[in-house]
């Protein structure tokens, strides 16, 4: 009698981030705690104050005299103007600290208090679904993906081509990318109804826009904060930056390219094949390409409030301080508005939504289980002995050897801190000052943040990837199959222009 052999299945992002978690935890009885002092500006009473780990708070004249004093090169107006708004990390204030030890019980604890933290990114998420929930029920999805499918017959991958230029130059403008989840809902189903996969879903919208975030040319969350941060204009180095961002986005359309045309060629060779039929049944529910729905006045005015509503909530982000509250009301009124023209009855508008919303529960506890794993190593006190020890790794290299070593401890730092604007004001003020030791202009360690920080940002369990995989239920292991060449492109760029900003520059 022959045994089947169990298949192996990959564990879910859950079980993923949840040992992540118990690590963490673990390193924070190994790794010596730590704190650097650390600068805020109180705009009540417009005075600098200094927080030092258990000493009483120190207030300073809002200054010139008073950041050069502590070492801060950073222009007055960025901190005056709430261009930088978080705590700035003061150059040789780091000390150590009695160590603070995470227990078992703190598991539980950071997972329910990341979550807290997680709300705004939760409603917004549950927005989202609640409205792709009545916009489903009133079949305009479907009749919407049928006109298209017949009108892109034969020219498929320019719908591909075309969210992809767009995703990078959203993630290079304004860095979209927990925004970029709205996306997903909409453009699953058209990817699947033009007869590609899961995995071309994710290449077209969180791959490029992360590689359009990579190489940031204006985005305010990242490159222009981190530049602000070391005391620099962020237009040093953006000529360098454009260069990457087109080699880095043509690498990206290429390989879409290739892998949709394998695929098109044979199914088979899908990376998430085994899986294509609970995807399609997840994101195609009711879609029958044999049955014709009429694509009436209603569903098309239906079909472009849903479309409206995200570049306004691109809008929104770049140029009306929006955050994630606001972006979830805009979501929220639009749908309202097509809650009384869809002609659905009032129980069925409210299951609908509320339905949608549901599906979304596991995504959402995603987020703030990850924000749990940041808060141990906060609570902790290891990241600032983290970046203490990875600064003092790089001080004094010759030029070249110095920047490539700042590449791979962004990249490390980068899974410590997976957020980018927390990881600029924590690091930039300790590493950009290395760069005048060894002779460099302080924009090429910019560079090497953004770079070395987004190589890792591809498959950090504690940023968004896991959150993007969940939602289109995408194995973590076929996804690091998938994204890995994309990796060593970004790696392999980044350190080709850092090598030759550093030999033209270099003094």
């Amino acid at each position: 009698m022959e045994t089947a052999k169990k298949k192996f299945v990959f564990p879910s992002a859950f079980t993923i981030l949840f040992v992540i978690l118990i690590i963490a935890v673990g390193l924070t009885w190994i790794v010596p705690s730590g704190s650097y002092s650390k600068l805020t500006y109180n705009s009540t009473d417009k005075v600098f104050v200094v927080k030092t780990y258990q000493q009483e708070d120190k207030t300073y004249p809002a200054t010139k005299e008073t950041l050069d004093q502590l070492n801060i090169k950073i222009d007055l107006n960025n901190f005056t103007e709430g261009t930088i708004k978080k705590p700035i990390a003061i150059p040789g204030t780091y000390q150590r600290v009695e160590q603070n030890p995470k227990g078992i019980g703190d598991i539980a604890e950071s997972m329910i208090h990341g979550t807290i933290e997680a709300a705004d990114i939760m409603v917004f998420i549950f927005t989202l679904g609640g409205m792709i929930g009545v916009i489903n029920k009133t079949g305009a999805f479907n009749s919407g993906l049928m006109a298209l499918a017949r009108r892109t017959k034969g020219n498929e991958f320019m719908i591909v081509f075309s969210v992809s230029v767009l995703m990078v130059i959203g993630g290079t403008t304004c860095g979209i990318e927990e925004e970029a989840v709205a996306f997903y809902p909409i453009l699953v189903p058209v990817f699947l109804a033009l007869g590609y996969d899961a995995i071309i879903c994710v290449g077209a919208i969180f791959l490029a826009s992360s590689m359009g975030t990579a190489f940031s040319t204006i985005n305010p969350f990242s490159v222009v904060i981190a530049s602000n941060a070391a005391g620099i204009p962020f237009t040093e180095g953006i000529g360098f930056r454009a260069v990457g961002l087109v080699l880095g986005a043509a690498c990206v359309i290429y390989y879409l390219y290739w892998y949709a045309k394998k695929i098109k060629a044979n199914p088979a060779f899908s990376y998430t094949y085994e899986d294509r039929e609970s995807f399609r049944e997840h994101y195609m529910k009711g879609f029958d390409p044999n049955t014709v729905i009429e694509f009436t006045v209603r569903r098309k005015l239906i079909l472009a409030l849903f479309c409206i509503a995200f570049p306004i909530m691109v809008w929104g982000v770049m140029a009306g301080g929006w955050w994630f509250p606001q972006m979830a009301a805009s979501f929220l009124t639009i749908t309202i508005i097509i809650m009384f023209i869809s002609g659905l009855k009032e129980k069925e508008i409210v299951d609908s939504f509320t339905h949608g919303a549901s599906e979304l529960v596991g995504v959402s506890l995603i987020i703030g289980l990850a924000r749990g794993v940041n808060l141990v190593l906060e609570q902790g006190m290891i990241s600032d002995t983290i970046l203490d020890y990875t600064s003092q790794l790089v001080s004094g290299m010759p030029p070249s050897l110095f920047i490539l070593g700042q590449l791979v401890v962004f990249i490390f730092l980068g899974l410590v801190v997976p957020s980018s604007s927390g990881l600029a004001v924590l690091a930039m003020p300790i590493m950009a000052p290395l760069a005048d030791a060894v002779g460099i202009p302080r924009f090429i360690v910019v560079s090497a943040y953004n770079w070395g920080q987004y190589a890792m940002l591809f498959l950090a369990p504690t940023g968004l990837v896991l959150v993007t995989l969940q939602m289109l239920n995408i194995p973590f292991n076929k996804w690091v199959k998938f994204v890995l060449p994309m990796i060593g492109v970004l790696l392999a760029i980044g350190a080709t222009l850092l090598l030759i900003q550093v030999s033209m520059y270099s003094h």
